[in-house]
Formats: structure tokens, C-alpha cells, sequence
């Protein structure tokens, strides 16, 4: 059943949901507001809307591909914001 299926990969997300989200909120706490707003823009405007249209609607996936797209930007955001906190410029923020 689709329903059944979405929930199968919005499950298989959750495990990049989490370390994306405290990547990304990481830099917020550290007062860098604008590194969260770009990989926010990228993950979703940038990958989760286009890919979900285009599996969801383009490749007849319907459901399931607009929940692929989730899960892709969920790992674009967790890759991204990762690789950020690793270059450490978030540190020399200035408050």
C-alpha cells in the first residue's frame, strides 16, 4: 500500500533527519544564522521540491518519489552540514 510504503522511507530518513538537524542547529547555537539558511535552501528549494516533482510526477512515482525526495534532501542537509561544521569558520563567528 502506498501509505505503508511512505512511512517506510520517511522511517529510513528519520536516521539522516537527526544528524543533519544538529549540524545545522549547531551553527545556529554558535550564532552563525546564515550557514543553517543556505543549507536549508539548498536541501529543500534546491533538491527536495524539483526531485520531488520530477519522481513524483515526471517518473510516475507518485507518493513514494515525493517521500524519495525527502529522503534525498534529508542526506544532502546531513552530508552539507557536516562538511560545514567540520571546516570550523563557525567558530570564528562573531556575536
Amino acid at each position: 500500500e502506498p501509505g505503508t510504503l511512505a512511512l517506510q522511507i520517511f522511517g529510513l530518513g528519520y536516521f539522516l533527519f537527526g544528524p543533519g538537524m544538529a549540524f545545522s542547529q549547531a551553527f545556529n547555537g554558535a550564532g552563525d544564522t546564515r550557514t543553517p539558511t543556505l543549507l536549508n535552501f539548498i536541501a529543500f528549494w534546491i533538491v527536495e521540491l524539483p526531485l520531488g516533482y520530477l519522481l513524483g510526477m515526471g517518473f510516475k512515482w507518485g507518493l513514494s518519489g515525493v517521500c524519495v525526495a525527502v529522503l534525498a534532501a534529508n542526506l544532502v542537509l546531513a552530508v552539507l552540514a557536516y562538511r560545514f561544521f567540520q571546516r570550523g569558520k563557525w567558530i570564528t563567528v562573531k556575536l
